[in-house]
């Protein structure tokens, strides 16, 4: 019998989160649910669910501490669900590992369609590439340990901006749009706009380009994209 894929909801609104559960089992996925970050945590270690979606508002603690605790631990794929609105509370959660966010009040049908995103984003980056590595200058990316290195020494990197690092490494020498990125690596028009991406850009940059105002990796094409060195 095929495993069901296994999703967490992590939500203190007990009538949202048997409505996302019931709806979740309908589409044929596995549900586990708590109110608690500290029992979500737990969850996670013993059920390794596939998916985690994840309110900020919790009883016991910050839902961005519980991502933050388990992204080093699994790579499940994290949206948040919050009725926070605001950009920096977007850009904090997704730099601290989810990897969608989706604001309060949202539509049942624009979820589920980014839980099938999720999926299909899991397993594309659980595939190895062909091929295995990609160079360029003294950036190396091993896509079968999903770990970046410069100069042999690893860089860390979000889940999000390995994702982000990864799929222009597809493209070496031509421009990425700025809704091709967003497109591929959040599958809806999650982010309104293009300044969360550009935080991401920016954070990648920092850790990759030894001499941040000489651009040696990434080079931005103003107004259009972003485009990643061939040679």
């Amino acid at each position: 019998m095929e495993r069901k894929p296994i999703i967490l909801v992590v939500q203190d609104d007990k009538p949202i989160r048997n409505l996302l559960c019931v709806s979740l089992n309908y589409e044929g996925y596995k549900c586990l649910d708590t109110e608690s970050g500290k029992t979500a945590i737990s969850l996670v270690s013993s059920h390794h669910p596939d998916l985690i979606i994840m309110d900020l508002n919790l009883p016991d603690m910050e839902g961005l501490d519980v991502i933050k605790q388990v992204r080093p631990v699994t790579k499940a794929a994290i949206i948040v669900v919050s009725v926070r609105g605001l950009e920096r509370e977007k850009v904090n959660a997704l730099d601290s590992g989810a990897d969608d966010y989706l604001t309060k009040p949202f539509s049942l049908g624009e979820l589920l369609a980014r839980v099938r995103v999720a999926f299909r984003h899991l397993h594309q980056f659980s595939l190895p590439q062909n091929p295995t590595l990609f160079t360029v200058g003294e950036l190396k990316i091993d896509f079968e340990k999903h770990r970046v290195f410069l100069s042999n020494e690893a860089i860390h990197l979000t889940p999000i901006e390995y994702k982000l690092i990864a799929l222009m490494s597809k493209y070496p020498g031509r421009v990425l749009t700025y809704k091709f990125i967003m497109d591929e690596i959040w599958g809806l028009p999650s982010i309104n706009d293009t300044k969360t991406l550009r935080v991401f850009m920016a954070n990648i940059r920092r850790k990759i380009e030894k001499k941040p105002a000489e651009t040696r990796y990434i080079w931005t094409e103003m107004g259009v994209g972003y485009r990643l060195a061939d040679e």
